[in-house]
């Protein structure tokens, strides 16, 4: 089946999601996620920061959907035409979400270890013109600490539920998830129970913003001041397949590797993330490369560099007589102002 996205066409399997086909296109038409997780099952329909138009249902119901549909849960229909970043609509809406996602979130990123690979913070730099209307206090809790390796930040928290889903699919046991309705609404662990199992850690890579984040990690560096290597070793326990960021020849950090949507690409276990910190633990790979709009791509020498040619002539390198005359200070005179003064620094 065919669908448009923004005046592109591409043909699509059934089944496929809004979302799925527009990241197939790429660019500006490929809508945010915040709690969609490809990964992932039953994931997305949260945040609705997906949000599109849909200006032609398909060809045997051509009539446009009146209302804006989250583009991860909404399935493709022969025909279909959508209007992603080309929508006022749509994008109005965006940024109406992303008000609403920073009504209580803090903005602490000069502090959070979150910043620089923030969806949050990228879906906000991205949002135009904005400006947040809420004046009240905003929502405090304190830090909680649910595990031996996860620290979790209840302000920072957005509901999105990944943690939960990736808690139900990968483990064998749940311990946490979201507590109360509506506004009181927060995750937690049940009964003061503490997370640790073989692929905890996983939890903090899927998280969007920085409510979940790692304790052997936390505020001993800034992200973009650390090197990053593809490495492997021999895991009994998963692929063994990970992104060592290091500071000189110190590993400070083990994460799991990332596609170019900030999805995890295979999960890793607690062991290899968090046990092996030696560099002859690892089998170095290769730099890894980021999206080159990241800040992650600091100090990221993947690129090859070539030397710079100017291709000008000597006078243009000299410059002119007369010129290089009024730069020169030894033709410009002093006055008496100005030797005064040098007179008394002199003496003084």
């Amino acid at each position: 089946m065919k669908i448009t996205i923004d005046g592109q066409t591409i043909e699509v399997e059934a089944g496929t999601t809004v979302l799925q086909a527009a990241r197939m296109i790429g660019g500006d038409s490929v809508p945010p996620t915040m709690c969609y997780y490809s990964k992932l099952k039953d994931c997305g329909g949260k945040c609705r920061c997906c949000l599109v138009e849909i200006s032609k249902g398909s060809e045997r119901d051509p009539r446009p959907m009146p209302k804006l549909q989250p583009s991860c849960i909404t399935a493709v229909q022969d025909g279909m035409e959508v209007k992603s970043a080309s929508s006022p609509r749509a994008l109005a809406a965006r940024k109406a979400v992303t008000e609403f996602l920073l009504i209580n979130h803090p903005l602490d990123c000069p502090v959070c270890d979150q910043a620089g690979e923030c969806d949050l913070q990228d879906l906000t730099y991205k949002t135009k013109d904005f400006k947040s209307r809420f004046i009240e206090n905003k929502v405090t809790t304190p830090t909680e600490d649910i595990g031996p390796y996860i620290s979790l930040n209840k302000n920072r928290c957005i509901i999105c539920y990944r943690c939960v889903r990736l808690a139900d699919q990968l483990t064998n046991k749940r311990v946490h998830g979201v507590l109360g309705r509506g506004d009181h609404a927060q995750i937690s662990t049940y009964i003061k129970n503490s997370i640790d199992n073989e692929f905890s850690g996983n939890m903090i890579d899927v998280c969007p913003v920085g409510a979940l984040t790692d304790k052997t990690f936390r505020f001993q560096s800034r992200i973009w001041f650390n090197k990053k290597f593809n490495a492997h070793r021999d895991c009994p326990k998963c692929s063994g397949k990970v992104t060592l960021w290091m500071f000189g020849d110190h590993i400070q950090r083990v994460s799991a590797r990332k596609d170019q949507w900030h999805e995890v690409e295979e999960f890793i276990c607690n062991e290899c993330r968090f046990d092996h910190k030696q560099v002859e633990d690892w089998t170095i790979e290769q730099p890894r490369k980021f999206d080159k709009r990241s800040v992650l791509n600091v100090n990221n020498y993947t690129h090859p560099t070539q030397k710079v040619q100017l291709n000008m002539d000597n006078l243009t390198l000299e410059g002119r007589a007369s010129d290089r005359e009024k730069i020169s200070m030894a033709m410009i005179t002093y006055d008496s102002r100005e030797l005064a003064a040098i007179k008394k620094t002199k003496e003084e």
